[in-house]
């Protein structure tokens, strides 16, 4: 019995001085993720393809709400700028009447 105790004792420390250099933590890691891949995959595949999927939808919603926020804003921008060149006609027209000299003849007309 003594010595299966000094044997685990022996495992655990070569395991603990194992785990205390970074390079063997590197290549436990490296084989660990290379043994259970196989494993895990078929079992993660479904929620990360949902995942996925989630993602490539809410994409597409965000694509066409900024699409269509484009497209009002520019529509925004034709009313505002068709309006200001419609004050700017109303505006020449008003100084052009008010530069115009009052004759007898347009007196009449009014």
């Amino acid at each position: 019995m003594q010595e299966m105790n000094q044997g685990t004792t022996g495992l655990r420390t070569w395991v603990a001085d194992l785990a205390a250099q970074p390079a063997a933590k590197t290549v436990v890691v490296g084989v660990t993720a290379v043994v259970l891949t196989p494993v895990i995959l078929p079992l993660v595949k479904p929620v990360l393809k949902a995942t996925i999927k989630s993602g490539v939808t809410l994409f597409e919603k965000a694509k066409g709400a900024i699409a269509e926020t484009g497209e009002v804003l520019a529509d925004i921008t034709a009313e505002a700028m068709a309006e200001a060149h419609a004050d700017a006609e109303k505006r020449a027209k008003l100084q052009s009447a008010l530069s115009t000299p009052v004759t007898a003849a347009t007196a009449e007309e009014n």
